[in-house]
């Protein structure tokens, strides 16, 4: 018995997904540990072992894989509660961490405070030494400097070093001579050489994420170690392999030397299951959104394509690496409802996350959450929550809503929670705006792919608010980011600054320097074990106008690249230019500057296999469960509404709503209007009445 799981650790529960070809998958749910997040996945694990009657350590010796997304990282960032760092970096440029990259993010609020850095400037080392952006020497490294900043460090309890030197992209010497003296002097310390992290152009954006990946790199190794070793004491000796921002996966040992990839780990996998699921019924394309118990992601996928950016940011913190364009807001079922000081309802960012939870968990909470209100609205049975394994108390939730909100706006408990629900969907279709209309893109263009233990309830609202006409809520919904871990590959990102106008360029320095990443690549991919034929290089260029300051990445073909095609490659830049703002400057005949090569090295990996069921036609009069009285948001009242067992529903079953379809780890809202159809995956497509497309 050779099984694959996904195990996405998030800030409510921690989600596994088990599979085995020839089985159905298993899903399974257990809360999260936020004090050691190894506890919680290896009580998944006692559950999974219970459910098949097998020994944990017969469990742990029947898996083959296990892909695993991880939020430590993302929560020391938003915490600020990574490591103590400290950072050498060129005499005369140490507050660049500070001065960022001059522009305030929000320049007419004078009230705006800027972003505290992620290390104090007594702890920000002037280095001497200098290179010219040719990568020059124009004045040698002095060595006396980094002996005097690593004593400082060891007098500052210093647990992990930046490196970050103007112009290192363009030569590395001098970086890799202060990584020996820090190694050399502080073996336990975790290091960063900006120039193996991220080789490219643009120093505030280069020594951002070089301190990033060390403030949170001791947190990740910690966790990693303590997985491991659990791992292994219970006998596990399969591949475990850890998702990154980017979609793709790493081994653990390159996940703790690079620990800046995994940000986005937890989110990362979302897009990719998207796609997968928009595949079976013929879409390249598709929104994807996961509204789980703490926030909400929202991703694009476009022709077969997960949306990636390298310009993103994380608690207001630049991070260059490639990850996927995922937009995350506060938006979860833990999410609480308040009063601002203008009296109007707000809903999170703040969450009760899974202690002491909602209120209606019984666990000590008393702040009403989006949870709550669907309680008291009737889309949840308290009987059958989580399967029926956590029992809702509706008087507390009922409480909670009439003593913070519905008392103080002079509403009932009902009405109070019929608001909460429009605020948090309005806010959720906001995040979609997001990651669509913003980057040019119509949402009603793209079927929505429905994720999260609370998705479905909320997805009905999201759709209308945005007139999008068809989503799907999979089978496996409620933990989706670990469905789409075993549906990932082994990925690996290059950069490489190249500056020089198109129609100047060295074609033959171009063409090696491709060639010398995709070599890079192909170690890599070597090393993961990657046969040959499942190698895919995908190669960007970053260019703009010459003078423009932002620059955009769109593919170019290796042979393009290698034979100095610039004709095709000029066009490919005016397209998309014009795509994402709008027009472009071909006929005025402006000149094209190349600033970056980027590749990325794939290793396709073997997909989990799900079972199709036979057509089974469209009654789905024998999933019916009950009945009960339920809010239907477009009429403002309460009606009785059938209850479907969405278990029981099989390939083909047709559901109108008014309804509400449950299932052991998520609930299907559907309004009126809104009709579901389940496919021969188990999935729900839901259509919009009139629309038959």
């Amino acid at each position: 018995m050779t099984l694959k799981i996904g195990i996405d650790v998030g800030g409510t529960f921690t989600d596994f997904l088990v599979t085995r070809k020839g089985e159905d998958p298993g899903i399974y749910k257990v809360l999260s540990t936020p004090e050691d997040p190894s506890l919680g996945v290896i009580a998944g694990l006692e559950e999974i072992a219970r459910n098949r009657s097998l020994s944990l350590t017969e469990l742990a010796a029947a898996i083959e894989t296990i892909v695993h997304g991880t939020t430590v990282t993302t929560n020391a960032a938003l915490t600020m509660n990574g490591a103590k760092t400290g950072l050498l970096t060129t005499r005369g440029v140490r507050d660049a961490l500070e001065m960022r990259r001059g522009i305030r993010e929000e320049r007419y609020n004078n009230r705006f405070t800027n972003v505290p850095p992620l290390v104090a400037r007594h702890l920000r080392a002037p280095i001497a030494g200098r290179l010219d952006y040719r990568g020059e020497e124009i004045d040698p490294l002095n060595t006396s400097d980094i002996s005097e900043a690593i004593r400082l460090f060891r007098e500052e309890s210093v647990t992990a070093v930046a490196i970050c030197f103007m112009n290192s992209f363009a030569n590395a010497q001098h970086e890799k001579r202060a990584e020996e003296i820090v190694r050399s002097e502080m073996p336990d310390a975790y290091v960063t050489r900006s120039s193996d992290l991220l080789p490219s152009i643009r120093f505030y954006d280069r020594v951002s994420t070089t301190v990033l990946n060390s403030y949170v790199g001791p947190k990740l190794g910690s966790y990693l170690d303590n997985l491991t070793r659990r791992l292994g004491e219970i006998g596990f000796g399969g591949l475990l392999l850890i998702m990154q921002s980017n979609g793709g996966v790493v081994s653990p040992e390159t996940a703790r030397d690079h620990a800046a990839l995994t940000l986005l780990s937890g989110p990362a996998a979302g897009p990719g299951a998207g796609l997968e699921y928009a595949r079976i019924h013929d879409r390249d394309s598709c929104i994807t959104v996961d509204m789980g118990g703490t926030s909400f992601d929202a991703a694009l996928v476009r022709n077969g394509t997960p949306l990636v950016v390298t310009d993103g940011e994380i608690n207001r913190y630049r991070l260059a690496l490639p990850m996927l364009g995922i937009h995350t807001i506060g938006a979860g079922g833990g999410s609480i409802g308040w009063i601002d000081e203008g009296g109007l309802l707000r809903m999170g960012p703040q969450s009760a996350g899974a202690d002491p939870g909602p209120a209606c968990y019984g666990k000590g909470g008393t702040l009403p959450t989006s949870t709550d209100a669907d309680l008291v609205l009737g889309y949840l049975d308290p009987e059958f929550f989580a399967g029926g394994k956590l029992h809702l108390d509706r008087d507390a939730a009922e409480e909670a809503i009439r003593t913070k909100i519905a008392d103080p706006l002079g509403l009932s408990p009902a009405d109070a929670a019929a608001g909460m629900y429009r605020v948090v969907n309005t806010n959720m279709a906001q995040g979609v705006r997001e990651i669509t209309i913003k980057r040019g893109y119509d949402p009603r263009e793209f079927p929505m792919v429905v994720a999260g233990g609370a998705g479905p309830l909320h997805s009905c609202m999201i759709a209308e608010e945005l007139e999008i006409p068809l989503f799907l809520v999979p089978r496996e919904s409620s933990i989706f980011c670990a469905a789409g871990m075993l549906m990932s590959d082994l990925q690996h990102d290059f950069v490489r600054s190249f500056v020089s106008p198109l129609d100047a360029i060295d074609r033959d320095r171009l063409r090696e320097t491709v060639d010398r990443v995709v070599r890079e690549g192909t170690d890599l991919l070597e090393k993961d074990r990657i046969p040959e034929e499942n190698r895919r290089f995908h190669l960007n260029f970053d260019c703009r106008y010459v003078k423009q300051y932002h620059e955009v990445s769109f593919p170019v073909s290796l042979d393009d690249a290698r034979n100095g095609d610039l004709s095709r490659i000029v066009a490919a830049f005016h397209k998309e230019h014009d795509r994402m703002y709008g027009y472009s400057l071909e006929k005025e005949g402006t000149p094209v500057e190349l600033i970056n090569i980027r590749l990325r090295a794939v290793g396709t990996t073997e997909k989990p296999a799900f079972a199709e069921e036979d057509p089974a036609g469209e009654d789905a009069s024998a999933a019916i469960k009950g009945e009960r009285s339920a809010h239907l948001p477009g009429s403002g009242s309460f009606r009785t509404v059938p209850v479907y067992d969405g278990d029981r529903t099989r390939n083909g079953n047709r559901i109108s709503g008014p309804a509400i379809v449950e299932q052991v780890n998520t609930t299907l809202f559907l309004d009126d209007g809104w009709d579901s159809t389940c496919d021969r995956y188990g999935s729900f497509v839901v259509r919009r009445r009139e629309t038959k497309s």
